[in-house]
């Protein structure tokens, strides 16, 4: 048991007080979200959320976070505050610096990713951190990618450096950051929207401790955490005592596949999470930092156990992660990293499986978009402008005890889609159909959310450089407790033929790729679903009549 559980309620915090403080505190994240989501130049941050807001305490404990949030970035932020004042001490931090880095050890997992931390005072003194994390739309070398062997081709690394000092630009670090991307407007626009977001962030902290008359956060952080905290052991000590196994197989790189398993034990109020077996790192893009490991294996907990509280540092306490030293989630530098999503993402599917033993209505079934399917455009359109480009889309998330899976929906991460009007007006691709895939759920007492095609043209007169990330060719989603597996993932050209489903390529003008994003996962035994639910899939063409009657039996 942890000493949190012992310690009295502050008094100077009620339940109500104290809730209107956490929700003021979580607006102030809010706030500083809309300001770097309404300024970033990129479609990545703008339409597909791919970033987060975090409010920290003195001590770089997470007390709030945007709404929204991407939860690895969430759960990385602290870590890599405290990284940052380990290299410039706080004695350093002056009001108006921006510390960045993108280094994936220190930050969240891969170089796209630019990490940012801002100090806050109030009345001189030093109350809190506000963070940021927000995926760039290019970091130079090899550009968003799975094929490379290490760390250095993937592009420019960042160790932590103050990008603003004083409240005033560093030039040299912007100079080099302009010196290697492909689309420096972009990348500078949204870096820039970074740097406002922290600005938001606090003030807006600061108009927080003026209104209460709170001189910092100490005793209402402590107290904030111990309720995240207490409410998370109370969840874990309902569940039974003992260890729990399960494991998967992935397709991983050309013929060497990976495979991860996974143990859960649980003590008390304690849950530890240990991958050992877990196939060793791999000269490919897919490793899996520990940072990012911990943040999707702790957050899928988060959501089975203890749902509806707001998350902070007191949440993740309980939890325990281990992985061996070496292994695909948890690579040793200069181990490739950029496409880590396609190992991180699959961590809810083994420990769910876990759950599943003794909480079966806590959990869901493998999501189509676990690993997300990520393509990335670059080049030069007609007007002789470079542009980079990810499309953002998802499979369909896995049913559970209670309901058929969302269609195109993801989970554990929550990258938005964004319009395909937005991708179209600022790249020379045309994307002819977007369309959910009838029979592509798992079938089950609950049907798994369907999956999408999506058919893009390249409109350029030039080629077009192309970077495909993805998995789930060989291992479809699996169903849970009796519920069928969800569709493969397809990615092949007009002609048929297939580009390296982790690779990069050329598409020439007018050549067109067409994408398969899995359907998810079915729950339960197929014999268990509703007849009226059949007849609905098949009135609203999720279910052919030909599945209907081979996979459910249907007689209508």
């Amino acid at each position: 048991m942890n000493a949190t559980e012992d310690a009295a309620p502050n008094p100077r915090f009620d339940p109500v007080t104290l809730e209107i403080l956490w929700s003021r505190l979580i607006s102030i994240a809010d706030e500083s979200a809309a300001a770097l989501l309404r300024t970033a130049f990129s479609t990545v941050v703008r339409e597909s959320n791919d970033f987060t807001t975090v409010l920290l305490d003195a001590e770089c404990n997470c007390l709030a976070e945007n709404t929204g949030g991407i939860p690895s970035f969430v759960g990385m932020v602290p870590s890599a505050v405290k990284a940052m004042l380990e290299r410039i001490p706080v004695e350093r931090w002056r009001p108006g610096d921006c510390i960045i880095t993108n280094d994936p050890w220190i930050g969240s997992g891969h170089l796209p990713d630019v990490t940012m931390a801002s100090p806050i005072f109030h009345r001189g003194t030093l109350v809190g951190f506000s963070g940021s994390i927000a995926h760039l739309p290019d970091i130079g070398g090899s550009g968003w990618a799975c094929d490379t062997r290490e760390l250095y081709e993937e592009g420019l690394r960042l160790m932590p450096v103050r990008f603003i000092e004083d409240g005033q630009e560093v030039e040299v670090v912007a100079d080099i950051i302009r010196a290697n991307v492909r689309v420096p407007d972009q990348v500078m626009g949204d870096i820039y929207a970074q740097v406002a977001a922290q600005g938001i962030c606090r003030k807006g902290l600061q108009q927080f401790l003026d209104d209460t008359g709170l001189s910092d956060l100490t005793e209402l952080s402590a107290e904030l955490r111990g309720r995240a905290e207490t409410a998370m052991r109370t969840a874990i000590e309902a569940l039974p005592d003992g260890s729990w196994s399960a494991s998967m197989d992935a397709d991983g790189i050309d013929e060497f596949e990976t495979h991860i398993e996974c143990r859960m034990t649980i003590s008390g109020s304690d849950l530890e999470l240990d991958f050992a077996g877990t196939s060793g790192q791999v000269a490919c893009g897919i490793n899996s930092v520990m940072k990012y490991t911990r943040a999707f294996a702790t957050y899928p907990i988060k959501c089975a156990l203890d749902p509806d509280s707001p998350r902070n540092e007191g949440s993740f306490q309980p939890v325990t992660v281990k992985a061996p030293e070496g292994s695909i989630v948890n690579p040793t530098y200069p181990a490739p990293v950029g496409a880590r999503q396609l190992t991180g993402h699959l961590l809810y599917g083994v420990i769910y499986r876990c759950l599943a033993q003794i909480a079966p209505d806590r959990v869901v079934a493998e999501s189509g978009s676990t690993p997300t399917l990520r393509s990335v455009y670059g080049g030069v359109d007609r007007q002789g402008h470079r542009f980079n480009q990810v499309l953002f889309a998802s499979g369909g998330m896995g049913a559970s005890h209670r309901m058929d899976g969302y269609a195109c929906t993801a989970f554990p991460s929550n990258t938005g889609v964004g319009s395909v009007e937005a991708l179209e007006s600022v790249s020379p691709l045309l994307v002819w159909r977007k369309e959910l895939t009838p029979d592509s759920g798992g079938a089950g007492k609950f049907r798994g959310g369907l999956g999408q095609d999506v058919e893009i043209e390249v409109r350029s007169d030039q080629p077009v450089r192309l970077s495909l990330m993805s998995d789930r060719h060989k291992y479809p989603p699996r169903g849970i407790l009796g519920g069928g597996d969800g569709s493969h993932t397809r990615i092949e050209f007009r002609d048929g033929t297939r580009p390296h489903q982790k690779g990069r390529t050329v598409m020439q003008p007018g050549e067109l790729l067409r994408l398969h994003f899995p359907g998810g996962g079915g729950f339960g035994d197929p014999a268990d679903r509703d007849p009226a639910a059949i007849e609905d899939d098949i009135a609203k063409g999720y279910v052919s009549a030909e599945a209907a009657r081979s996979v459910y039996g249907h007689k209508g």
